[in-house]
């Protein structure tokens, strides 16, 4: 499954701006520009969370923003403003990036406790 969607004006939800985003199983691409086009890729297994907002403005013209916090060093919080059908692009990299994580085997554990057990051995 793909999404393919555009930042969107918040006036009527229109489309005139020139960025698109491109949301596939492996990564997610954003494309800027119209003299000079810049894109920017970040894998799925590099996207840590995901969080979805909506203003009021954005819920009347159907829209959302998609905020992803990634590994990635150029965007370690990427931002996919202004698109439609914006939760179930976020359902969707939350699912594919959990996914990409067990199949690289780059899932991350925290360690809870370790530091109590340093100091429960100190104390003895």
């Amino acid at each position: 499954m793909e999404y393919v969607e555009r930042k969107r004006w918040l006036f009527l939800g229109l489309p005139f701006t020139f960025t698109k985003y491109t949301v596939k199983e492996d990564m997610i691409t954003v494309d800027e520009g119209l003299l000079k086009t810049v894109e920017n890729d970040c894998y799925m297994y590099k996207v840590q969370d995901v969080a979805h907002s909506a203003t009021l403005i954005e819920k009347i013209f159907g829209l959302g923003t998609v905020i992803c916090y990634t590994g990635d060093t150029t965007h370690p919080q990427l931002v996919l403003q202004h698109i439609k059908h914006s939760k179930e692009v976020k359902e969707f990299i939350l699912k594919e990036s959990e996914e990409a994580r067990q199949k690289r085997r780059t899932v991350n554990m925290l360690d809870i406790g370790s530091g109590d057990m340093e100091e429960a051995g100190d104390s003895d």
